[in-house]
């Protein structure tokens, strides 16, 4: 974990920042980290929940990009603006 603390978290892929936090959850909830480990691996993982909360928004604003047809079935897709 002494590799992540230096990643920066917006530039996380989905996958590495799921990981991550669900290791940061396993460790507070042992209940062996001092505390102020613990203050500084909650306050990653706040920031690791709302990665994966912007990249998932991201995700279900480009599904919602799919165009359907007169009959209600998928015809295409358009590109998302992410910007």
């Amino acid at each position: 974990m002494a590799d992540n603390k230096n990643t920066d978290v917006s530039k996380l892929p989905f996958e590495r920042a799921i990981d991550e936090l669900e290791s940061i959850v396993k460790r507070l909830e042992e209940g062996k980290v001092p505390l102020e480990e613990s203050v500084a691996i909650y306050e990653r993982g706040e920031a690791l929940k709302k990665r994966c909360e912007e990249v998932l928004r991201q995700a279900e604003a480009r599904v919602e990009k799919i165009t359907l047809n007169a009959d209600g079935k998928p015809a295409g897709s358009e590109p998302l603006d992410v910007e």
